[in-house]
């Protein structure tokens, strides 16, 4: 069970290298961009497209490590205040709603990207991208997201509950000493 959670993890981590890699090549799409328009002061027809597209990549194939490193909005004060059982359960909850959540948005993902392939569509612009292209990525995050959920879910039944949330004695001490 330890080597599918590190394997997972392994993956994760590369997803958010490709991740990190699509914003640098936004980025360079702006760049150039802002070049060709101003100095060139010629038109452009595809970066605006492109980066728009890196980002939203980026965005769910770095879904799967941000949950590696605790990085999601979570309301955890109940958590927090609860005794080690009662918040193994609650992590436990949340994750099973959020594996629910993420299943119906990766079925979502395969039928936007199964009747983007099927149909031939492309985007409506001067490029027509095929609009599988920009969808693909949104598949392949959030179901790898979904995996690492399940990872996440063995890691917390082997160690128990999630020992970073600390104790409400320890988060609120600085609180208590007026700093």
């Amino acid at each position: 069970m330890r080597f599918f959670i590190a394997a997972v993890s392994a993956v994760s981590r590369f997803l958010a290298l490709i991740a990190g890699v699509l914003l640098f090549t936004a980025i360079l799409s702006v760049t150039q961009m802002v070049f060709v328009r101003y100095v060139l002061v010629q038109s452009t027809v595809w970066q605006t497209e492109y980066t728009i597209y890196a980002i939203v990549a980026a965005t769910f194939m770095g879904a799967p490590w941000v949950l590696i490193e605790r990085g999601h909005v979570n309301v955890d004060l109940l958590q927090m205040a609860s005794g080690p059982r009662l918040r193994l359960a609650l992590q436990m909850l949340s994750g099973l709603a959020s594996m629910v959540f993420i299943g119906l948005l990766a079925y979502a993902a395969w039928y936007h990207f199964e009747e983007a392939w099927t149909n031939g569509w492309t985007t409506e612009t001067v490029w027509a991208l095929p609009l599988w292209i920009p969808v693909l990525p949104m598949l392949v995050g959030l179901g790898w997201l979904l995996v690492q959920y399940v990872a996440e879910m063995m890691r917390l039944w082997l160690d128990g509950a999630d020992p970073a949330l600390g104790t409400p004695e320890v988060l609120f001490s600085d609180v208590a000493k007026g700093s």
